[in-house]
């Protein structure tokens, strides 16, 4: 039997106006008479209606997205997996405001931070990239208890409401295994992380430890890893010279792992050095690394799902704070080995998401 507002009005003995003010959270009701009324909606089994709930406040949610600038393609992925959540909660009053930090340095990611505090959404969605100004920001964002979900970099944040993305460890440990598939006995492998501020990136870090360990415990072949920050990797010609020293002080290089999704850049270099013998591992299906996946000068990509992650961390935004709905503190997406053979499957698919729920 369905249990209507008035049979629960009639048993706690207010008005019907009072119990919608309870179901629909709108306040203005005493505490004392609020608790009778949500005793009497157990007592008769009531089940308030979430999706009903979350549009009768007529309000709007708002939430802020503190990711880097979508000139890059990879983070241009993450911002279309958000603008579609955005496109499939937009009847809810879901507001999206976008806040685009420099990958060069953590500077304007703090002020963006700042910023974000000062407008005081409902939740935040970040990229925790910078270690130390990630972890300040979430610590004010608790203390005015303002809801934040963590994608592409896991991190140790007391207080985050869930992290999306991939295991770092696991992909490092992943992209080891494959380099070692294809590497003979006594050879060099390179570790070449592409990144402004590789100390204060955690997930750079735990990549390289993964990929370390698993070398560590498989002695059947004597590889030996040489790992190599570069800052300024927009430079083509800065990077080719380093790539070419790095080949020239170890001859027996037989494969290298970038640790994003540059990998494009480095084999770039590799075609002007005439090195196309190496094999190359590397991060995301971005349209400058299909083309030379597809073209056999990069041997494997693990898929990070950009698009799966944005559009998942406003997904369990809006679950947990519109829906009443328990959020998964851990989601690890699926580490997706592509290689020229099944990319055309995954760029085709890895779109398809609902568009509205």
């Amino acid at each position: 039997m369905t249990v209507r507002i008035k049979d629960i009005a009639a048993k706690a003995g207010v008005s019907t106006g009072t119990v919608d003010r309870v179901i629909h959270k709108r306040g203005n009701v005493r505490a004392d008479v609020q608790a009778k009324v949500e005793q009497v909606m157990s007592e008769l089994g009531y089940r308030r209606n979430l999706i009903a709930s979350a549009l009768a406040t007529n309000r709007k949610w708002k939430i802020a997205c503190l990711i880097f600038d979508p000139s890059d393609s990879y983070w241009r992925q993450i911002k279309e997996g958000i603008d579609r959540a955005q496109e499939a909660t937009a009847h809810y009053g879901v507001r999206i405001r976008h806040y685009f930090a420099d990958r060069f340095g953590p500077d304007m990611f703090a002020r963006h931070a700042a910023s974000i505090l000062e407008e005081r959404p409902d939740a935040v969605l970040m990229a925790p990239s910078f270690l130390r100004e990630s972890l300040d920001f979430i610590k004010s964002c608790n203390e005015l208890d303002i809801p934040i979900v963590l994608i592409n970099s896991e991190m140790e944040a007391p207080g985050a409401l869930c992290y999306i993305g991939q295991n770092s460890y696991q992909s490092g440990q992943l992209a080891a295994r494959l380099l070692h598939f294809g590497i003979n006995q006594e050879a060099t492998a390179l570790l070449l992380n592409l990144e402004a501020d590789t100390q204060n990136s955690q997930h750079l870090k735990d990549k390289e430890c993964g990929f370390r360990e698993y070398f560590t415990k498989n002695h059947d072949k004597e590889i030996k890893i040489v790992s190599e920050n570069i800052t300024n990797f927009d430079d083509p010609v800065q990077l080719c010279c380093i790539i070419g020293k790095l080949l020239n002080e170890y001859p027996d290089v037989a494969g290298l792992f970038v640790t994003n999704s540059r990998a494009f850049k480095v084999v770039g270099c590799l075609e002007r050095l005439n090195r196309n013998d190496l094999l190359v591992v590397g991060f995301d299906l971005i349209p400058e690394n299909l083309t030379y996946l597809r073209a056999n000068k990069i041997d494997f990509l693990i898929n990070q799902n950009p698009v799966m992650q944005g559009y998942l961390g406003i997904m369990n935004i809006v679950n947990h704070s519109l829906l009443d709905k328990e959020v998964v503190p851990l989601q690890y997406l699926p580490l997706d080995i592509v290689v020229t053979e099944n990319c055309d499957y995954y760029e085709q698919n890895s779109y398809a998401l609902p568009m509205v729920v």
